[in-house]
């Protein structure tokens, strides 16, 4: 079908791969396997055999993902139709290479950008690679739940009273959690002060496709948006987008960024399926998300009624505004276990797996995807855990991390108050040393050190080692979960920065 401007039916980039890929001609360029004639038999019977010739590079028909002048172009033009942006670039680096440009394509060295504590690592990654001076602010917490969620104008605010030479703001939209902040507010409060908000939307793409659902980025007011289209869309793993609208990014440095960060080879398998994804959704994206958040509010009524559950409900707070109800996160800590180890007999026992375990809960992500055997299946799972570990007031670990918190931590771990002894960039590039890490407390880190997923770092380059921090990541590790970014993962040593 012909390219017509405008046409969400149409999908320029998958049809060229596809006219491509069945073409008969000789390969005398990569891939090396040819078309797929140089592929292992075990990865062939893997795959199939159908998808390999259409695993191709930079053929005059493909276009070039870096001068877009063909159907890379136009299926990027139908991109930011469809999810309200004014320019849209596709990213086969994920969205970390989207949130690392966007600093790049906004921040020089040495300009401040404010940012909250609970930013992903790819936004510290960015810092590192762009020289930028970060300017955190705490994120609203909630103790009860002990969840961290987005940050407020008011800090925003304030913040940009005490630092008005700041380049750009960046916050979180949702968390990980589902939690949405005020970006419609945020928005505003950065451009009263002329500098662009940068929203880490990773785990908002679907946003942009029903009434219920909370509003996109872009339509809050936001200037720059990072959407992994693969995270709650159909894209394959790795495929994401990049979003702006405005004047108040600079869309050649954006560009020229993503250049710098993204391959030079670019999989062409992962660029077709934004341009699929693109296309379901402007299609059929309200009845797909209407089925989608049926089956969410089932699975939403069921487990809140089971004895020792509870769900994470909107509150309406500041730093909480809306939820994204697709994303269900559970409570477990009424049944004597922890996340984790709930995650575990889940996973193991039962045939249910999560997106993420933490110490009192458990997320699931709930897409376009998911059936209705689907949700079936995660209900009865949790009333079988839930038989099997009755209400319960007394467990061990839970009681230890409670009267932990009370000594330790009023807040987050995420919210550790951070004025960096040293930026990103000039701890990551100091010399170092290797302590104890009973001897490491109080030296500057020289690693981003977080718990994997959601990837938000306890511990930065820069910063100085709190006693609470370790003590948390330690109690992670005790607890059964997952600690990656330091060279050591089982914490017993640090790197540092050398005195």
């Amino acid at each position: 079908m012909d390219f017509v401007p405008g046409s969400q039916i149409t999908t320029p980039l998958v049809d060229a791969i596809q006219e491509c890929a069945t073409k008969h001609h000789a390969p005398f360029y990569t891939p090396g396997h040819k078309r797929g004639q140089g592929i292992s038999q075990p990865l062939a019977d893997l795959l199939g055999s159908a998808v390999f010739p259409a695993d191709l590079a930079e053929l005059p028909e493909l276009d070039n993902l870096f001068a877009p002048e063909g159907v890379i172009q136009k299926a990027q033009e139908l991109a930011a139709a469809a999810f309200g942006a004014e320019r849209t670039w596709f990213l086969v680096n994920g969205s970390t290479c989207g949130v690392m440009a966007a600093i790049l394509a906004t921040c020089n060295p040495r300009d401040k950008i404010i940012l909250p504590r609970n930013i992903h690592q790819s936004a510290i990654h960015g810092l590192i690679v762009s020289g930028a001076i970060p300017i955190f602010l705490n994120p609203e917490y909630d103790p009860d739940s002990d969840i961290a969620h987005s940050i407020t104008p008011v800090a925003v605010a304030a913040a940009l009273k005490q630092h008005p030479d700041a380049k750009a703001v960046m916050m979180v939209y949702p968390t990980y959690y589902g939690a949405c902040g005020d970006v419609k507010a945020i928005a505003q409060v950065s451009h009263q002060h002329g500098i662009p908000l940068l929203v880490d939307e990773a785990h908002g793409a679907h946003f942009a496709f029903h009434p219920d659902l909370p509003a996109s980025a872009l339509s809050g007011g936001a200037d720059l948006s990072v959407q992994s289209t693969h995270k709650v869309l159909g894209a394959l793993t790795q495929a994401s987008m990049l979003h702006v609208q405005g004047n108040l990014v600079d869309s050649d440095r954006i560009s020229i960024a993503l250049q710098l960060l993204q391959s030079s080879s670019p999989s062409y398998l992962l660029l077709a399926s934004l341009d699929g994804a693109r296309q379901q959704m402007a299609i059929h994206g309200k009845p797909l998300m209407t089925r989608t958040l049926q089956l969410a509010n089932h699975a939403r009524t069921k487990i809140s009624k089971i004895p020792g559950l509870s769900v994470l409900e909107s509150s309406n707070t500041p730093g909480f505004v809306a939820l994204d109800t697709t994303r269900l996160t559970v409570s477990v800590s009424g049944l004597g276990v922890t996340g984790f180890e709930a995650d575990e007999i889940l996973h193991h026992k039962l045939g249910v797996t999560s997106e993420l375990a933490s110490l009192q809960h458990l997320t699931f992500i709930i897409s376009l995807g998911n059936t209705q055997t689907d949700i079936d299946g995660l209900v009865c799972a949790f009333q079988t855990l839930a038989e099997k570990h009755p209400q319960t007031t007394a467990n061990s670990y839970l009681d230890v991390f409670t009267r932990w918190k009370a000594e330790y931590l009023q807040i987050h771990p995420s919210s550790f108050i951070i004025h960096p002894y040293l930026s990103p960039r000039e701890a990551f590039f100091s010399q170092t040393e290797t302590l104890p890490v009973e001897k490491a407390v109080e030296r500057i880190s020289a690693e981003i050190i977080c718990p994997y997923p959601p990837g938000i770092p306890v511990l930065m380059p820069g910063e100085a080692i709190a006693p609470a921090a370790l003590d948390y990541l330690q109690q992670i590790v005790t607890l059964g979960g997952s600690i990656t970014g330091c060279t050591d993962s089982s914490l017993k040593t640090l790197k540092v920065v050398r005195k």
